[in-house]
Parts: structure tokens; C-alpha cells; sequence
């Protein structure tokens, strides 16, 4: 059997976009309660009765967690310019090699706006 698990982590941060037109409101310091959803795939262990455990998701999201929570995104290396689709990205690169059944990364910069990402 073959399944596809969701995790689900939150931080708060903020940023600001500095590539936008000039005018435009992100371009000023804001911030967001972002979501963050791992989604992983697999086969299920026919002993244990599960893909993965998901404390070994915890292990592998708290260094990430600590980087991004209660920080200016601007100032994390390679979030620069810390758009949503950069910031999915960003989080894949650091995640894949340490989970390589990742499968998608999506941000949730608010309740009704998210970005995908399943690698390029």
C-alpha cells in the first residue's frame, strides 16, 4: 500500500518584497502567520503499519523552524527576496536531501493564498 501523508507546521515571520512596483503594499515591512504543509509519499510498512513516524518530520522541520520564526525573512540567506514561490523552494532544497520522499512544499502566506511546489 501506498500513501501520501500531510504535515502541517506554523511560524510567524516577517518580510518585505523588495522587487515589487513601486507603490505596492507589500513592498512595505509586514507580516504573516505562515503555514507550512509537507506532503510525502511512500509505501507503508506492512510491521509497523505506517509510511513514516511523524517525529521524525518534527527532527527534521525544527532547524528550519528556528531559522524562520520570529524573523525578517529579508535577512535569511537566500530569502532575500522572500516571496511565497521563493520561500517553497527554499524550504525544498533544505528538506529533499533529508526526506527524499517529499513530494510537495505549500506556504501558506494567508487563510486564502498558498504556493505549491513539487521540485523543478
Amino acid at each position: 500500500m501506498k500513501v501520501r501523508l500531510v504535515r502541517e507546521y506554523r511560524f510567524e515571520a516577517a518580510h518585505r518584497l523588495p522587487h515589487v512596483p513601486e507603490g505596492h503594499k507589500c513592498q512595505r515591512l509586514h507580516g504573516h502567520s505562515f503555514k507550512i504543509e509537507l506532503a510525502i509519499a511512500g509505501p507503508v510498512n506492512d510491521q509497523t503499519g505506517w509510511f513514516i513516524d511523524f517525529g521524525e518530520l518534527d527532527e527534521i522541520w525544527a532547524p528550519l523552524y528556528d531559522a524562520l520564526d520570529h524573523r525578517y525573512l529579508n535577512d535569511v540567506p537566500g530569502l532575500e527576496n522572500p516571496t511565497s514561490e521563493v520561500l517553497s523552494r527554499w524550504l525544498w532544497e533544505r528538506l529533499q536531501p533529508k526526506l527524499p520522499q517529499l513530494v510537495r512544499v505549500t506556504v501558506h502566506e494567508t487563510c486564502d493564498a498558498r504556493c505549491e511546489y513539487e521540485g523543478d
